[in-house]
């Protein structure tokens, strides 16, 4: 949009001696501002975060009282195969992020298992066998579950077990996000 369609829009709020139609040319350019604009929010969103902006530093740039606010906004205003809503993406970005937690917590709680399992597969996949000096557990599953193919071509009873992890996780993704589901109304109060 060119400036002098931005003084056009402007001069349709405070001249009284302008026709119909140029009010009305003045509501198109005003939609198409609107549109641009809407597009560069969550891109300039976005390229704040990657630049190291908190959510708490983004609140007031973007007129809102919380960080929360800040980044439902940002989950409303993105495009997004998550949800076709901007009510569904937030919401789905927030079962993702559940899901991720309970998986995080399953790993923590099964670490000893999780790290047999690694040391075994780690004489077979150099990644797996890296992931195995991290201090938590949940960074081996994702190593795990790559290595699945390699591992099945030399070992399938340890592909197995490999395939059992990642069977579980998911069984523990769905678990949390049928528990999210079935949450009464006066659960997301608490």
């Amino acid at each position: 949009m060119a400036i002098g369609d931005y003084e056009t829009i402007r001069a349709a709020t405070t001249d009284e001696e302008l026709s119909a139609g140029q009010v009305l040319s003045a509501l198109v350019l005003l939609r198409r501002l609107r549109e641009e604009l809407a597009g560069w929010e969550p891109q300039l969103i976005a390229s704040a975060r990657e630049l190291g902006a908190s959510w708490a530093e983004l609140a007031p740039a973007l007129g809102v009282a919380s960080r929360q606010a800040a980044e439902r906004r940002y989950l409303r205003l993105r495009p997004s195969e998550l949800g076709s809503t901007a009510e569904g993406r937030v919401r789905a970005e927030r079962d993702r992020r559940a899901g991720d937690r309970a998986v995080s917590q399953w790993a923590r709680d099964n670490a000893a298992a999780l790290r047999s399992l690694a040391g075994q597969v780690g004489r077979v996949d150099v990644v797996v066998r890296d992931a195995l000096a991290q201090d938590d557990a949940v960074a081996l599953i994702d190593p795990l579950l790559s290595s699945l193919s390699r591992v099945r071509a030399v070992n399938p009873e340890l592909a197995e077990e490999i395939q059992a992890v990642g069977d579980r996780a998911e069984e523990v993704r769905r678990d949390t996000q049928a528990l999210r589901n079935n949450k009464g109304p006066r659960d997301d109060l608490a």
